[in-house]
């Protein structure tokens, strides 16, 4: 993670603490962007690194009163790692039509439902799309044809 990205966010919201809501709190923290963490499991919060800086909100981030108590409204960004697609539309669409959040991004595990996330103007990740982009281009180089 550069420099560059603690100037463009002062305060990151990550809803999700699994493998990847962990490692990417743990990232943004170390480089001195404040982050906020919410899952619905306490123990998630067991696989933050022992450095991390930021602040842990348990409760189920499709709560009304679970996001307000979060203060999402003073975010920069919201993060939805969970993964469960469903949830992650649905904590993306309240960021961003209740709470303001100016940018909201979104992991996808079925690539059916990119069209649906960005149609309502959150951007994606298919985690599904780049592990299979990530494994061919491996097979490509190590002299394996693409199918």
């Amino acid at each position: 993670m550069s420099r560059g990205a603690a100037e463009v966010s002062r305060l990151i919201a990550i809803v999700g603490c699994g493998r990847v809501g962990a490692f990417v709190a743990g990232e943004l923290s170390r480089t001195g962007i404040g982050v906020l963490v919410i899952d619905r499991r306490e123990s998630a919060f067991d696989l933050l690194p022992p450095e991390f800086s930021g602040f842990k909100l348990h409760g189920n981030a499709i709560e009304m009163a679970v996001l307000r108590s979060a203060r999402l409204q003073e975010a920069d960004c919201l993060l939805a790692v969970t993964r469960d697609d469903n949830t992650n539309l649905m904590v993306t669409q309240v960021a961003r039509a209740i709470f303001a959040v100016p940018r909201v991004l979104s992991r996808v595990s079925d690539p059916k439902k990119e069209p649906v996330f960005r149609h309502f103007g959150i951007e994606v990740i298919s985690t599904t799309k780049v592990t299979a982009d990530c494994l061919l281009a491996a097979l490509s180089r190590s002299g394996g044809s693409r199918p």
